[in-house]
């Protein structure tokens, strides 16, 4: 059985001689388990072997992503989906980590890789990762083509020679494999001595995973510095760690890229924007003016699409018809915070449609007018806590004044002249006034 299929399990076999016998005791498991070994030893097929190499300094630096779903990060009480692109020198051990919010792609490895080049403070003359295959997974032909391309110019900006290794062969990428596993382990340590894995923000986040990625440094402080004049110089400035692309404005005042729709300001309706994309943001242009930073958004794992609302880009508009808040395609991404969306159930539960979302909208537009937008929700919280409804006249009141009702101050600008007098007769030598 063995010579005929040689990657057969010990235990297979054993299981197919109780089949034969069934008076074998299970108790020769385990000899026949070492026999099989010992057979093998002397017949079985060659194994693949693993060449260890010399490092040199400077020579090369390896990239990876990680996955980070099993240590349960979260942000503000929400679950996290995100990875982490990880950046390493196989000679030094330096390394460097970024916070990955979508997939592994160009642009999230052209990030964390000029990140962590900047970091340095210099670009190795070899850059491994491995084949790419989930960045090029969907794409036809001209596309991946054209990343291949954008990939190797991003390492030749560097000075860097691109190489990868070859797809499912991991222990070609084991400068970096394997510490993928020892950094991870130090960020569960870490959690677990924080007691908690929440964070307040992202920022917040990602310095938390900087500093121990330093602590890690500064166990190779000497190797890294013996390393730094290996490294080749940086070149003047980044390269392109992003992807371009235009949009129309449509008439439902925002723009669908990658099955994600967002909104921006009405009077951008009928323009066409230049979006550079990043992995967690947009960068909105006109021409060549800058707008806004969008964050971004994708779709979920089911291909749906998804919607990044501000509702302060449309709240001028849902002031003039309320009602089309009640179906609004987007309506739950509308509301800034849970308060606002819980509070328009409740609306809707006690009072007429109409009603009802009027009053939802002069709350957003409360919201946005008087800049209050975290002390309305605590106020609304409140309400909904008591079984009660918000009064909007009592919340105008409390967040006055109203901008409509501030008087007009008309400055009167008194002539230049009229500051001779300040001056008085004196004169400079040169006859210029003191």
């Amino acid at each position: 059985m063995l010579t005929a299929a040689p990657a057969l399990r010990a235990v297979a076999v054993f299981e197919e001689m109780q089949r034969r016998h069934p008076d074998l005791s299970t108790g020769a498991r385990r000899t026949l388990e070492r026999r099989i070994r010992s057979w093998r030893a002397l017949h079985g097929a060659d194994q693949e072997v693993i060449f260890r190499q010399v490092q040199e300094p400077g020579r090369m630096g390896l990239s990876d992503f990680t996955d980070m779903a099993d240590l349960g990060i979260g942000i503000a009480g929400q679950p996290l989906a995100h990875r982490l692109y990880h950046f390493r020198l196989a000679y030094s051990g330096f390394e460097h980590a970024h916070v990955i919010l979508g997939g592994e792609s160009y642009v999230a490895l052209a990030e964390g890789l000029q990140n962590a080049l900047w970091t340095l403070g210099g670009a190795p003359l070899e850059h491994r990762s491995d084949s790419l295959s989930a960045a090029f997974r969907n794409l036809d032909t001209d596309a991946r083509e054209d990343l291949t391309r954008r990939y190797d110019a991003l390492c030749a900006h560097y000075g860097m020679q691109p190489t990868r290794n070859n797809r499912g062969i991991a222990h070609e990428n084991g400068a970096i494999e394997s510490p993928h596993g020892h950094l991870k382990k130090a960020i569960k340590d870490a959690l677990l001595m924080r007691g908690v894995a929440d964070f307040d923000d992202l920022p917040g986040y990602r310095g938390f995973i900087d500093e121990i990625v330093s602590r890690k440094n500064a166990h190779h402080a000497k190797r890294i510095e013996a390393e730094r004049p290996a490294l080749q110089p940086l070149p003047g400035q980044r390269t392109c760690d992003y992807e371009e692309t235009i949009v129309p404005v449509t008439s439902s005042g925002g723009f669908t890229l990658k099955k994600v729709f967002y909104t921006v300001p009405s009077r951008l309706i009928g323009h066409r924007l230049r979006v550079r994309l990043y992995d967690d943001r947009l960068d909105l242009f006109i021409g060549g003016t800058s707008l806004m930073t969008l964050t971004r958004g994708r779709a979920t794992v089911t291909g749906k699409r998804a919607h990044v609302v501000d509702y302060r880009h449309v709240i001028h508009a849902l002031r003039r018809k309320p009602m089309a808040l009640l179906n609004l395609v987007y309506r739950d991404q509308l509301f800034p915070r849970d308060a606002y969306r819980l509070t328009f159930d409740r609306l809707l539960e006690k009072l007429p449609e109409k009603s009802a979302c009027r009053l939802m909208v002069n709350l957003l537009a409360l919201a946005h007018e008087r800049g209050c937008e975290a002390e309305l929700a605590t106020l609304l919280a409140v309400d909904l806590a008591a079984g009660q409804l918000p009064d909007i006249a009592t919340l105008c009141a409390h967040f006055a004044p109203d901008p409509a009702t501030l008087p007009d101050i008309v400055v009167h600008l008194m002539p230049l002249i009229a500051y001779e007098a300040l001056l008085g007769g004196d004169s400079m030598p040169n006859g210029e006034a003191a």
